[in-house]
């Protein structure tokens, strides 16, 4: 690390040059918690999954009963350990679990197992990308730990006003994985971006769904100042409850306006944590902050050494394949299609390898990678659904890009005939048939269209002889709705100017 954040109150004089307050520098590190996608829990065999009846998934291991003895649970140390390689850390072979004492009402063992001085791995980096500029984010660390229970206030949409609160202690016990940054982050643009990528690499690892709005992945971010040109860290403050990753962006910038005016104004920076307020767009204290000696940590006495050996490390390897930005540099060098579209077709693995399965079998790699960013998911959204969800396999989106290549298929039928094919599975040949959607390249059939386009639109053709070559698409949109989208728009616009003469 670069230091560690100092814990008492630092006095800063007003300092001006003329009239004019000298420049500060951000600093911020990020906290990520992630729940890891295992069906245990990360000590006893108790169900994850998330909506079942309230403590329906508890057991004496997760509720801390007397005499009750926790086991490790193999696959989060080994989603731990791929997500650890992902960002570049060295795996230790040693690591130790540790009790974090405070108490809390939805924590029922009164601590908390987690690993402090000997963590599953250090000394990683993240490379983001931000004003086209890369930039190196150092990792502390990656370590282990189970997460609290839940509280539900009733009466008020939090603890303040509430008329009672319940405890539900079915999450107690989730495998957590937390991720801490170095201090290197400048902006929090640069946090945003950076919880987005390392987002995107838990996604694409199978490790976490990282949906921060359903609280499967979690951010506390510290922040402090200091004068430009400083190396001393600032007194630092916390924050919590951010929701989104613009909620990450938009509470840091509150926190850094803030702490700009209370330095340059002559105050003094309490290390505390604040709670992000959404809502209003503000940010508000909660308690002070703690350090490490208030959570008493000590070796749980229940849970021996964790021990991971190169082999595991090797299999964990053979198991994580290429990511993100490997695959988009692959992308790029393979396939020849611009960085936007690539980004999109990137954002899971599932439709990565969709895509270059569909590219492979139609032998047509920019029209597969236009259906996968633009009718897809156009689809998919408003249906409310997921690629993997539907009936879509890459043989049958080959099929009909194999049929619109030859003009068997007009692109405007391929539209319909493509949402049938995610609704039923059924193959682009057989709906053409029963749908009656086959292109229509018959010029004999095409003739009586074009001048019975032409007739009934004279202000359109007079405005292509007078050199608009626009109004020609109107007169094509015409014969299309005349056709149902079937007819070949190349001949039907070559018939269409044929007839106007």
């Amino acid at each position: 690390m670069f230091g560690s954040w100092p814990s008492e109150p630092t006095i800063y004089r007003r300092a001006m040059i003329g009239n004019e307050i000298m420049n500060f520098e951000t600093v911020i590190g990020l906290e990520t918690h992630a729940q890891l996608q295992t069906e245990s829990k990360m000590f006893c065999t108790c169900s994850t999954k998330f909506g079942n009846d309230p403590n329906s998934n508890i057991c004496p291991v997760c509720t801390g009963q007397p005499g009750s003895l926790p086991v490790i649970n193999e696959k989060a140390i080994r989603l731990a350990v791929k997500t650890a390689l992902a960002l570049n850390c060295r795996i230790n072979s040693e690591s130790v679990f540790a009790r974090k004492n405070y108490f809390y009402p939805d924590l029922p063992k009164d601590y908390q197992i987690s690993q402090f001085e000997m963590p599953l791995a250090e000394h990683g980096y993240l490379e983001i990308e931000v004003g086209g500029q890369i930039k190196k984010i150092g990792i502390t660390r990656v370590h282990l730990e189970e997460d609290a229970g839940k509280l539900v206030h009733k009466g008020s949409a939090g603890i303040k006003g509430a008329d009672y609160s319940l405890v539900d202690l079915n999450r107690t016990g989730t495998p957590l994985m937390e991720i801490v940054s170095e201090p290197d982050i400048r902006t929090p643009e640069e946090a945003r971006v950076f919880m987005e990528e390392l987002a995107h690499i838990l996604r694409y690892l199978e490790v976490c769904d990282a949906k921060l709005e359903e609280g499967s992945m979690r951010c506390d971010a510290n922040i402090s100042i200091r004068l430009a040109g400083a190396k001393e860290l600032g007194v630092k403050t916390e924050l919590k409850n951010m929701n989104s990753f613009k909620a990450v962006q938009k509470a840091l910038e509150k926190e850094e306006t803030r702490q700009k005016e209370v330095v340059s104004e002559g105050g003094k920076i309490f290390q505390q944590t604040l709670l992000y307020d959404e809502a209003t767009s503000s940010v508000h204290p909660m308690r002070s902050k703690e350090g490490s000696h208030d959570y008493r940590y000590f070796p749980d006495p229940d849970l021996l050494p964790l021990y991971v050996d190169e082999k595991m490390i090797e299999e964990v390897k053979g198991l994580t394949g290429e990511l993100p930005i490997e695959k988009f540099k692959r992308f790029v060098s393979q396939y020849g299609i611009p960085g936007q579209d690539i980004n999109v077709l990137i954002e899971s693995r599932y439709t990565a390898d969709f895509f270059e399965e569909t590219a492979k079998l139609s032998s047509e790699p920019k029209l597969s990678a236009n259906w996968l960013i633009g009718d897809i998911p156009a689809y998919l959204n408003a249906n409310n659904t997921e690629l993997k969800e539907t009936k879509l396999t890459p043989v049958l989106l080959a099929e009909m890009i194999g049929l619109v290549k030859t003009g068997a298929l007009s692109g405007n039928s391929a539209k319909k005939v493509l949402a049938e094919m995610i609704k039923t599975g059924r193959s682009a040949k057989e709906l053409v048939e029963s749908m009656g959607a086959s292109q229509i390249s018959d010029e004999s059939a095409l003739i009586e269209i074009a001048e019975k386009v032409v007739a009934a639109n004279p202000q359109s053709v007079e405005a292509f002889k007078s050199g608009k070559e626009a109004a020609i698409k109107h007169l094509i949109g015409q014969a299309m709705k005349e056709t149902k989208g079937r007819a070949n728009p190349r001949l039907i616009e070559t018939l269409i100017k044929k007839a106007i003469g």
